[in-house]
């Protein structure tokens, strides 16, 4: 089981390598490819280096791989011309395209799901109401620094960081965005919490096991 489960993940791992590579080929915006996609280039690595000794809930992969796979695009493309959102805006008539909520979702469930895989296992909080809220304030907190970094980004940039901003002459951008990371930590908490659980059970049994292990 450990064997299958390990080569998923390589392939996982290698299919972000080619993603990262493709994305990059020919890009709407080279600076904009850079900063989205900086993300995946930097915890890509990081995952595989602690995976021997700090494996992660294969749910928690999953999200991870699903969100690198949304910066890849949205990267390649600029969240403003990614054609998928395209296609919905015209669907629904809407006025921009939706592709950034999508990440900006992400940006909230990834976090969610994340921190409170770390907190369950250290115990490091007591009562799940606390944990609910601990994990919805850090979803936020991270959505927070993100539109705080989108800033300094358009203060360095000035009219070169529009396609980063991906506004789309939305003044209610930031607002919007900070609710889309909310909903991403409600479905941390109303949806994935319980398959969640059953996977950290799974986990400490496996390491229960190795201790045991004559």
């Amino acid at each position: 089981m450990d064997a299958t489960r390990t080569k998923v993940l390589i392939s996982g791992a290698i299919l972000l390598v080619v993603g990262v590579v493709a994305s990059g080929w020919r890009p709407y915006d080279r600076t904009t490819w850079i900063l989205e996609v900086a993300p995946v280039v930097v915890l890509l690595p990081g995952l595989v280096a602690t995976y021997a000794r700090h494996r992660l809930t294969d749910l928690l992969y999953a999200v991870l791989f699903v969100h690198a796979i949304v910066l890849l695009v949205g990267g390649a493309y600029t969240y403003a011309r990614v054609p998928l959102g395209a296609s919905v805006a015209e669907w629904f008539g809407l006025a921009r395209n939706p592709y950034d909520k999508l990440g900006h979702l992400a940006q909230g469930l990834t976090p969610a799901l994340f921190s409170r895989e770390i907190l369950l296992r250290g115990d490091l909080v007591r009562g799940r109401r606390t944990l609910r809220v601990v994990i919805v304030a850090i979803a936020l907190a991270v959505s927070a620094t993100y539109e705080l970094i989108e800033w300094w980004v358009a203060l360095a940039l000035g009219q070169d960081a529009d396609a980063f901003l991906g506004t789309q002459g939305d003044p209610w951008d930031t607002q919007s965005d900070m609710f889309c990371a909310a909903l991403g930590a409600l479905v941390v908490l109303v949806v994935l919490a319980r398959p969640h659980d059953r996977q950290l059970a799974l986990a400490r049994t496996r390491v229960l096991e190795v201790v045991d292990a004559p």
